[in-house]
């Protein structure tokens, strides 16, 4: 997935861009007043289509009916649905949030995943399952989901930096590593199985994680004798 890949001009039934409005330029993105409302209507209107209806039920047209705004002004800053999704995904990142510090990794890990679990248990009534969806039918959603993940584990990264520092982890870690294989676990079960909810998920996955990196399955191996350090 590409991120700086654009959505085509039709993903399908029901998603083409308007004809009367091809602007390539992206959409402008201000803050405060009358402009922040308008976004936040058009989003929420957004992710509520999206898990109603799913990628093919969403239109630029539907979505200015339920944001209360007029459809050239949705068309104006978000061009089609592949922009609106992708401004969707990107506003999840414009928060505060930081990985929760229980004292432990185990304990860091299953926080983190009782987070993820909560998310993915609706299944496909879900947003988070709706919008990962979508990254499959649009390339500026695919683009936007893959900058979501990547400010996540930049953030979870902490993580992994705080059991070093507490000496349960050796040292050095690769954190974006441990981090996947303590989440991985709840994506397969819960998107890729359907398997039946299981409360329990989340600790046991934090706790092989954990376990794998006392282990030091997750070492950030030495460079070769005589090598050259990568800048």
């Amino acid at each position: 997935m590409d991120a700086s890949a654009h959505a085509s001009e039709d993903f399908g039934h029901g998603n083409e861009r308007d004809p009367a409005d091809r602007d390539p330029a992206p959409p402008r993105r201000r803050t405060g007043g009358r402009s922040a409302r308008v976004r936040a209507q058009v989003l929420a209107a957004t992710g509520g289509l999206l898990v109603e209806g799913g990628y093919d039920g969403l239109t630029v047209d539907a979505v200015a009916e339920r944001a209360g705004v007029h459809r050239t002004t949705v068309y104006r800053r978000w061009r089609d649905v592949g922009g609106l999704l992708a401004d969707l995904l990107d506003a999840a990142s414009d928060d505060a949030w930081s990985p929760p510090d229980t004292g432990s990794l185990e304990g860091d890990l299953t926080a983190l995943n009782r987070e993820v679990y909560e998310a993915l248990a609706g299944g496909a009534t879900g947003l988070t399952t709706a919008l990962i969806a979508a990254g499959f039918r649009s390339a500026e959603a695919a683009g936007a989901l893959s900058r979501f993940w990547e400010d996540r584990y930049a953030r979870c990264a902490e993580v992994v930096a705080r059991a070093t520092a507490r000496g349960e982890l050796p040292d050095p870690v690769d954190a974006r590593a441990l981090l996947v294989a303590a989440t991985a676990p709840l994506y397969h079960e819960l998107l890729l199985l359907r398997a039946a909810p299981d409360p329990a998920l989340p600790g046991r996955a934090a706790a092989g994680a954990a376990a794998a990196g006392r282990a030091g399955v997750f070492r950030t191996p030495a460079p070769p004798t005589g090598a050259t350090p990568s800048r």
